[in-house]
């Protein structure tokens, strides 16, 4: 038995040092010299102030700003998830037709067809980004909210579109923070 411990012992040790310590520090090391702003969570600082990463959705719910994907977690990354509710289940039904209710209520004169996203939360209940059609459903009531000209914001919208990934993989998209931060006049 002693035989077999020591080696057993000598290889765990090994694999500890090797696998617990020399591994993550290389893979750090190299993610934050090839990619420090990835590495250190996408975040958006302007002038010394953080305002968010650029990969984690807020919650915006004043009228005067574009409004993101509702999320099951409330923008909680440690418990990412989504509310796993199907299609029948009235708490899904109850919770859309509430997120419908409130985007009448701010913008009662709007005719236009609300995008699924703006009811249903995506997937990991963290998504950064809407459609461009979320975008543009919600430019009247923001440019309303700021007394500005809609072309203007449509505009804004046009510029902080993102496009598919690759060229090829998904679809446009709006990153909700970067387009609301640009509102409010920070770059």
């Amino acid at each position: 038995m002693k035989t077999q411990l020591r080696p057993a012992l000598t290889l765990f040790a090994l694999l500890t040092i090797l696998t617990g310590v020399i591994y993550p520090l290389v893979v750090t090391g190299v993610a934050q010299t090839l990619f420090p702003h990835q590495a250190n969570g996408s975040l958006i600082v302007i002038d010394g102030k953080t305002y968010g990463s650029e990969l984690i959705g807020q919650q915006f719910d004043e009228p005067k700003y574009f409004w993101g994907r509702p999320s099951a977690v409330n923008y909680n990354a440690a418990a990412s998830s989504g509310s796993n509710y199907g299609p029948m289940n009235p708490a899904l039904i109850d919770s859309v037709q509430a997120r419908i209710d409130a985007l009448n209520a701010v913008d009662p004169d709007n005719t236009l067809p609300i995008p699924v996203d703006l009811v249903t939360a995506s997937a990991s209940g963290l998504d950064p980004h809407i459609s461009v059609a979320a975008a543009l459903y919600q430019v009247s009531r923001v440019a309303s909210s700021r007394g500005l000209n809609e072309a203007d914001v449509i505009a804004l919208v046009n510029q902080y579109t993102e496009g598919r990934q690759f060229g090829i993989f998904g679809e446009s998209r709006v990153n909700v923070l970067l387009l609301n931060l640009a509102l409010d006049g920070i770059k």
